[in-house]
């Protein structure tokens, strides 16, 4: 029996049963990740997922790369009307991404 990896939710695509976006998949994929270094990334997801995902942006490629475009279309839009942050919450955010990011590389 077929599996089915991906789930459409409000006209976003999710791996099923997760809140981890095909587009979060996608553009690692895309920017020449291995699935394995994918996974490592999304300790919530199994190889096996990751791989279906993946199989399904390739079976539907023309597709999911018009949905791409238009989320990206709708990221940016979002991020033109939004306020700006407080300086001291950007900083500390900013600084939380830095360690984060220094924590996974050791």
């Amino acid at each position: 029996m077929p599996k089915d990896y991906i789930e459409e939710r409000g006209g976003s695509y999710s791996i099923t049963g997760t809140r981890v976006s095909l587009d979060s998949i996608v553009h690692a994929f895309r920017r020449g990740e291995s699935p394995e270094a994918i996974c490592q990334d999304f300790e919530l997801l199994r190889l096996e997922e990751v791989y279906g995902a993946i199989a399904y942006y390739l079976a539907n490629q023309a597709d999911m790369d018009a949905y791409l475009i238009r989320q990206n279309e709708k990221w940016a839009e979002g991020k033109r009307n939004a306020e700006p942050l407080p300086a001291n919450l950007r900083e500390r955010l900013m600084r939380a991404r830095d360690e984060l990011h220094t924590t996974r590389l050791s």
